[in-house]
Formats: C-alpha cells, sequence, structure tokens
C-alpha cells in the first residue's frame, strides 16, 4: 500500500508542478514574447488566465458553502 501512496503522490507533484510551470509561462513570459512567434499557438487567450481561476474560485465556494449547509443541517437534526 505504502507503494501505490508513493506513486499516487509522485504522481500529483509532477502534475501540479506542470501545470504550475504552464501557466507561469502562459502569465509572466508569454506577454513579453512577439504575438507572431510560433509558442503562441500552444496558448489560450491572455483573458483566459484570469477567467479560468475567477470561474474555479467561485465553483469552489459554491461547492464549500454547500457542504457547510449540509453539515449545520445534520447537526440540527442530531440535536433534536
Amino acid at each position: 500500500m505504502e507503494l501505490a501512496d508513493r506513486a499516487v503522490g509522485f504522481l500529483l507533484s509532477i502534475t501540479s508542478l506542470s501545470i504550475f510551470t504552464y501557466y507561469t509561462f502562459w502569465v509572466i513570459i508569454l506577454p513579453f514574447v512577439d504575438s507572431d512567434n510560433f509558442i503562441h499557438n500552444y496558448f489560450l487567450p491572455q483573458e483566459y488566465a484570469i477567467l479560468i481561476h475567477v470561474c474555479a474560485g467561485v465553483v469552489l465556494l459554491c461547492l464549500l458553502c454547500i457542504f457547510i449547509g449540509f453539515v449545520l443541517l445534520k447537526s440540527k437534526k442530531k440535536k433534536a
């Protein structure tokens, strides 16, 4: 079981590192590269850099509120 946990942890670390590297290059380095360069074909437009994170934050906040609501409802039923 320990080997499987290490494999999952390694996979999650590699995935997180690759997403971080892609996003960092997309947001910080790409604006300084000429717009007619071929590297721009591999990235979404700059507007999506903010839009993706805002949408993910709204979804996360909604899920958090739903979770807290369920916990409060369960605790209320348990007391009654």
